[in-house]
């Protein structure tokens, strides 16, 4: 009876999460005022701006929409992986990767998603590398290896374990076979 309900109450407690999915959408909006704001600081501006400047605003609006591609796959998945299946099953726009990012799968998207941004943030030196120093520049060098490279070895640990997972399986079933 009380090993029950203390397994309901750790149970339970899952939806102390939904609250910081609740401030990641919160975030959400904060990018989207952001990205507003790029875009009314552009416009008026494009015709007399030089065709670097106007590459550099247009990454800074495809960095802050990779931002918020990838706060909302961790809002989706966090949510679905750790409190509750989000019930859109039939809505025509339920995207189709929905409940089927596990986490492994999510720390495989955030780290892309992160090499993205992080490359963004990279190019837009090198676009505008007058202003930017070597040192800094080699730093961003640095810390965008460090990523790419965190990357692989994620991809490469995940592929292992489920290389590994793939051959247990196959060989409990090969046992359980033979013993029928």
């Amino acid at each position: 009876m009380i090993e029950r309900r203390f397994e309901q109450i750790i149970f339970a407690s899952r939806w102390l999460l939904a609250p910081f999915y609740l401030g990641l959408v919160v975030s959400l909006v904060l990018l989207l005022t952001k990205f507003t704001q790029e875009i009314f600081h552009i416009v008026p501006h494009v015709l007399e701006m030089q065709e670097k400047d106007v590459l550099l605003a247009v990454l800074t609006l495809i960095d802050l929409s990779l931002a918020g591609n990838l706060l909302l796959m961790v809002i989706f998945s966090g949510y679905e992986n750790f409190v509750s299946k989000i019930d859109v099953a039939d809505h025509k726009d339920r995207p189709d990767w929905m409940g089927k990012v596990d986490f492994g799968g999510l720390k495989l998207k955030l780290i892309a998603s992160i090499v993205a941004i992080s490359g963004i943030h990279l190019l837009k030196s090198f676009m505008n590398i007058d202003n930017t120093s070597k040192e800094n520049l080699m730093w961003m060098v640095i810390v965008h290896m460090t990523f790419v490279v965190s990357g692989v070895l994620l991809a490469l640990m995940d592929r292992l374990e489920g290389s590994h997972h793939g051959a247990h399986g196959k060989a409990a079933a090969a046992a359980k076979s033979d013993h029928h």
